[in-house]
Formats: structure tokens, sequence, C-alpha cells
């Protein structure tokens, strides 16, 4: 795959850890400036140190408007510029059923997964249009058209995610501005662990070598921003299938 991000900025939310910092670090290898945001500073500092001078971090909670305004503002005070945007964070807990879910918890997984990804468009986009263009991509589920027992929270998250992609698309393409949805499939990550434990439906009881890796989601997402992605803007592009893995050239 040829993925050249020389002279592009990218803000990175959710990016402490999983398909964030694997983002991060990969588009910095391609060549990229990277803003990683977070709620979780220690870490993403670290991170941030070791991916070197290209790499900026700033403290943000999606939920908070003014936090990913801010993330925007800092990514353009450091490098001058943003060019793409990686709507990644997002939770899935507490994993219940309906009757016996928490509402303020259930509402809480709005806030991050459908008004974080709404704050980042509605941050980034007026930004990329000044500077002639840009990439947003939401990282999106399988959850967003199929309904699993115990997720649905993260389900309505995860369509309604899906919505926003279709919409911002639609009012912004005219203007270089591209989105896109990324649905990688399941992930080796620190959620994956949290339904395990739940045990609440067949996911929870995959064999872990079932998930794919972080990083195979970080050059998904390098390759979406490239030409080759622009087929899927304004819808998701699959990682799951083997056709989607063979476009990204994960495999032969």
């Amino acid at each position: 795959m040829s993925v050249d991000l020389n002279g592009k900025t990218a803000l990175i939310t959710g990016a402490s850890r999983g398909i964030g910092e694997a983002t991060a670090r990969i588009f910095a290898d391609y060549g990229a400036n990277v803003v990683l945001a977070a709620r979780s500073t220690a870490d993403l500092k670290r991170i941030a140190a070791e991916i070197g001078h290209r790499a900026h971090a700033v403290r943000c909670d999606v939920s908070r408007f003014a936090d990913v305004q801010d993330a925007v503002n800092a990514s353009v005070e450091r490098f001058g510029q943003l060019d793409i945007l990686v709507n990644n964070a997002a939770v899935i807990e507490p994993i219940a059923r309906l009757e016996e879910s928490d509402p303020e918890a259930w509402g809480r997984v709005i806030d991050v997964n459908v008004k974080g990804v709404y704050y980042g468009l509605r941050a980034a986009i007026p930004v990329m249009k000044r500077s002639g263009g840009g990439v947003v991509v939401n990282v999106s589920s399988g959850a967003a058209v199929s309904v699993l027992e115990g997720w649905s929270h993260y389900c309505a998250s995860k369509a309604a995610v899906l919505s926003l992609t279709r919409a911002a698309h639609r009012e912004n393409m005219q203007d270089n501005v591209r989105v896109v949805g990324l649905s990688p499939g399941t992930v080796a990550t620190d959620m994956q662990r949290t339904i395990q434990a739940s045990g609440i439906n067949p996911l929870s009881f995959l064999d872990w070598s079932w998930h794919i890796s972080p990083e195979w989601v970080g050059e998904a997402a390098a390759w979406l921003t490239t030409e080759n992605g622009k087929e899927y803007d304004g819808g998701d592009f699959e990682l799951k299938t083997q056709e989607g893995r063979r476009a990204v050239g994960l495999i032969a």
C-alpha cells in the first residue's frame, strides 16, 4: 500500500490506547503531523513523546464541544492546518439489557459516541473548508446496521454515526471535504475485554484470535484518506471482509 501523508496534519480522538493510538503512530509513520486527543493525559503524553516532534497531545473530552473546538484550534496553532480528523473515541460500557440499563450511563454513551462525532464534524469542517478541503474518517461498526442484545446504546449510537457520515458527505462533498466511515469488525482492544466480560451475546464468546489488530484499523484509516478511499465517501468501508482487507493491502 502506498500512502503519503507528508505535510498533512491529522487530529485523532481516543488516541490514548487501542485503535486511536495505533492510528496516530501509523499516520506519523506515513509522514503526518498528529494531534492526539483523549481524556487520559498521562498515556497521551507518553505516546506523543514516543512518536516525536511531529506529535502533540491535547486533553479532550469529546462529549464537550468546547474541548473538541480547542483540540481543532490546537492542531492549527501547532502545525498550521488541519487536513484529517479521525473520529475514533467511543465507549460501550456498561453493557446491559434495556430494562436493566442505567439511564445516565446509557446517555453518557450517546454523549461520547454520537455528540462526540457531531462535535468533531462541527469544529473541523469549517477549518477544512477555509484551507481548501480535508478528510474526516468516522470509526463506525457493524452495530450501525445490526442489533445485539445488551448493546442498545452502542447500536443506536453507531447507527447515528452512519447517518452523520451520510449527512456530512452530502453537505460538504462540493467543497472538497470528504467524510467516510470505517467499520473495522472486531478489534483486539480493551473494549473487546469489556464485551467478553459481559457474557451477554455471542460476540462475548469469540476467541481472542478472531479479533484483528488495532494496527490494521490504523492502516485502513490511512488508506481511506487517499484517492483510493473516495469511492466509499458517505458510507462505511468494511474492513471485516476479505475484499476490504485486500483493498487496503493487509492480505494478498
